[in-house]
């Protein structure tokens, strides 16, 4: 293709969860734009991916100006239903307590636009999409991508959008890193960030644990060398065993303590075997084999690699203030006390930056018990300071730009 060319795909009527994320992968029910030869995309690794597939959802409606659209990212194993039910799992989107009529991020005031990453297997070129120059899934034939990747084909996006100023860009965990780039990157196209639950890189801790995942996935023996689709099969079982080392970090001790406890599944008494006695585990064995059904074993590799690269001091002489020197933003970072995965500390170290770069900045931790999934649960205070943050960034942008009235707390 020479032009970008945008479809809406309906669904096709496959049965199995299975199916239906096969079909999303290559075919996805909400709309997608596809970038041709003539406008390849630059890749960190070297080389240009063309063409490729950014699929995305929408929201709301763009007003006259083109002045209320909002970019909303989504984490690590996510899509670009934040509003809408799954086609997949059929539930309703992630972030559907967020967005909405009268929610914090409103859409009866707002455009807000969601897109699946650039890697990722909900209908954007990830490793399940057909190489054209194979007519075979690129498996780990497509080149590593990057956070910055994902970023500069969302650029295109919203180019082709033909919205020039983005009023917000929101995002939690691998969806954090995603705004601070934008923002970063991007700084005249840019209003205001809200950054929840992230860093500005993943600490060693966290490059462990997706290191574990990924060799959980590249040890099953289903996996072929990533080229399991052309043996009808999926690395299942490591896939499984990933995500459930993952989930145990998105949690916090409390909240699996109050959950579980030490309580038995199904008797007072222990089985003396290694079956799931344990309700802990066998709500991680659950978690993992639902997981398995929706997403990409090879897309899992490429995301959490993509966290692990992201570093954003180091595009600038390895000081983070430099990124965002002189940006005219308002910035609200938000992080959450039982959040061990990216903890409140991560969360300073950004404010400390914005600080040291002049930038207007609003902090909030939010007390909570839910861990690093708090973002993605009914938390009133962390919809209370999105709300007041995005109704401020309103009242600025009325005032002429003016964003001395910027609260800080903790």
């Amino acid at each position: 293709m020479n032009s970008p060319t945008d479809k809406n795909n309906p669904e096709t009527g496959v049965k199995s969860r299975e199916e239906r994320a096969h079909h999303e992968a290559l075919s996805p029910s909400s709309r997608s734009v596809t970038f041709g030869p003539d406008t390849p995309l630059k890749l960190d690794a070297g080389g240009e991916l063309s063409p490729f597939t950014i699929a995305y959802e929408t929201y709301g409606s763009l007003n006259e100006d083109h002045s209320n659209a909002i970019l909303v990212f989504h984490a690590l194993t996510g899509d670009q239903y934040a509003a809408s039910p799954s086609p997949v799992t059929g539930k309703p989107g992630w972030w559907s307590t967020m967005i909405g009529p009268g929610k914090p991020i409103d859409t009866e005031r707002y455009f807000v636009i969601c897109s699946n990453v650039l890697g990722g297997c909900s209908g954007s070129t990830g490793p399940a999409s057909i190489n054209p120059a194979t007519d075979k899934p690129y498996g780990l034939d497509l080149p590593v991508i990057t956070v910055p990747d994902m970023v500069r084909a969302q650029t295109m996006l919203v180019d082709y959008l033909g919205i020039d100023k983005l009023f917000s860009v929101i995002g939690g965990s691998m969806g954090g890193m995603q705004a601070m780039q934008w923002a970063a990157a991007y700084p005249e196209r840019v209003n205001s960030a809200i950054l929840i639950a992230t860093a500005s890189h993943h600490s060693s801790q966290n490059i462990a644990f997706y290191e574990v995942g990924r060799q959980a996935v590249m040890a099953d023996l289903d996996w072929h060398g990533g080229r399991y689709y052309d043996y009808d099969v999926t690395p299942k079982k490591g896939l499984a065993v990933a995500r459930m080392a993952a989930h145990v970090t998105y949690m916090s001790e409390q909240s699996l303590q109050n959950k579980f406890g030490r309580n038995l599944q199904n008797s007072t008494e222990k089985g003396f075997s290694f079956d799931a006695e344990f309700e802990i585990e066998s709500y991680l064995h659950h978690q993992g084999m639902t997981f398995v059904d929706r997403f990409d074993a090879n897309s899992y590799l490429y995301v959490t690699r993509a966290m692990d690269y992201f570093d954003l001091a180091a595009s600038y002489d390895g000081q983070l203030a430099k990124a965002f020197m002189g940006t005219k933003a308002r910035f609200c970072v938000v992080s959450f006390t039982s959040d061990w995965h990216f903890p409140t500390s991560a969360s300073r170290t950004i404010v400390h930056a914005l600080n040291a770069a002049g930038a207007s900045v609003s902090f909030v931790e939010i007390d909570s018990d839910k861990g690093h999934d708090a973002f993605l649960l009914e938390e009133p205070e962390f919809f209370d300071a999105i709300n007041g943050f995005l109704h401020a960034a309103d009242r600025s942008n009325d005032q002429s730009g003016n964003h001395d009235d910027t609260e800080e707390r903790s």
